[in-house]
């Protein structure tokens, strides 16, 4: 890994993921490199193009949430400091990797990379899944009482990760696999994914010692 660029990386790029929601932030984007670069060792890659592709894959969420990837890619496309390590194509190829790492994408990536750091970027640890499902809500949408956030987790997360939701791995032998059937599981347990939600509302709406 070349050491200027990771210089470069953590001291320009992750510090943006702070002014994110919850599920976005500093953790989760050295999470999703982390997981992309080990994915990465069973393929002909170049390490530098996909730690790129995978730290700047959500800096889109600062202009708009819905088009986050193709606003991340356009950031990318604009850096100028990226051209110090990468050529004109190898950019586009790891902006395309950005802009295809959305899991609702109707399209497979267009590249390895974008298929690494989508698949990286799932991260499928059930009780994470939930809890940042919870706290999207209460960030996003902070005008519905505990009810309308359960019927919205409940929701969501049939849509995306239950039998026939919109989420498909992408790598075989993905690490996903064995949580993603756990999670499966609970979702389909609809009482005890209910005992799920209420522990894990309880805990992400406690006051702080901040708000007492």
């Amino acid at each position: 890994m070349d050491s200027l660029l990771v210089k470069y990386v953590e001291a320009e790029i992750i510090p943006r993921y702070a002014l994110f929601d919850k599920a976005h932030q500093e953790d989760h984007a050295r999470a999703v490199i982390r997981r992309a670069l080990e994915m990465g060792k069973g393929y002909d890659i170049d390490e530098n193009m996909l730690y790129a592709a995978a730290a700047f894959h959500d800096l889109g969420l600062a202009v708009d949430r819905k088009t986050h990837h193709l606003e991340s890619g356009r950031i990318i496309r604009s850096d100028e400091r990226l051209k110090e390590w990468f050529t004109p194509e190898q950019i586009e190829t790891i902006a395309c990797a950005a802009e295809d790492h959305r899991a609702s994408a109707t399209t497979p990536p267009r590249n390895i990379y974008g298929a690494l750091v989508a698949e990286a970027d799932r991260m499928i640890v059930p009780e994470t899944i939930i809890r940042r499902t919870v706290q999207f809500g209460l960030d996003h949408y902070p005008g519905l009482d505990k009810e309308g956030h359960w019927e919205r987790t409940l929701q969501h997360l049939h849509e995306k990760y239950a039998e026939g939701g919109y989420l498909h791995l992408l790598i075989p032998g993905s690490p996903n696999e064995e949580p993603l059937a756990r999670l499966r599981e609970i979702i389909k347990n609809t009482a005890h994914l209910r005992t799920v939600f209420e522990q894990i509302y309880s805990e992400e709406t406690a006051p702080t010692a901040k708000d007492r």
